[in-house]
């Protein structure tokens, strides 16, 4: 008998500013039900620490959610600051993967000092 999967639906609706936190709110239907609110918190420090923006909020925001229904939580969802972190240790991993990936520039063979003092027998063509 094959186990019967959960379609989990996740839409953002927005956030709201709480002095230093942001609350982003998203919709969340489980398999074709009644959609309900659920919010997930973060400090905005969090972000300025590790280098992360603001605009990145909902995204991780939205990841920290699907993680949390995905193991069952019902309790209140907050983006922690080892949460932003990992985010931005993977973001500079990426980073640096793909400056070591890129091919440095190919540089013209210099010509030997010796062959700069020749004459080339076609310059003087016509002489």
């Amino acid at each position: 008998m094959a186990a019967k999967r959960n379609l989990l639906e996740i839409r953002y609706l927005g956030f709201d500013q709480r002095e230093n936190s942001r609350v982003y709110r998203f919709g969340v239907q489980t398999d074709g039900r009644t959609m309900k609110e659920i919010s997930v918190t973060a400090d905005m420090v969090v972000f300025r620490d590790y280098g992360v923006g603001v605009q990145e909020g909902p995204f991780l925001s939205g990841n920290k959610l699907t993680a949390d229904l995905g193991r069952g939580w019902e309790g209140e969802h907050e983006l922690t600051a080892a949460d932003v972190r990992a985010h931005a240790d993977a973001k500079a991993q990426a980073g640096a993967e793909r400056a070591s990936a890129r091919k440095s520039p190919r540089r013209r063979p210099g010509v030997p000092a010796g062959l700069t003092q020749q004459k080339s027998p076609w310059r003087n063509f016509g002489l």
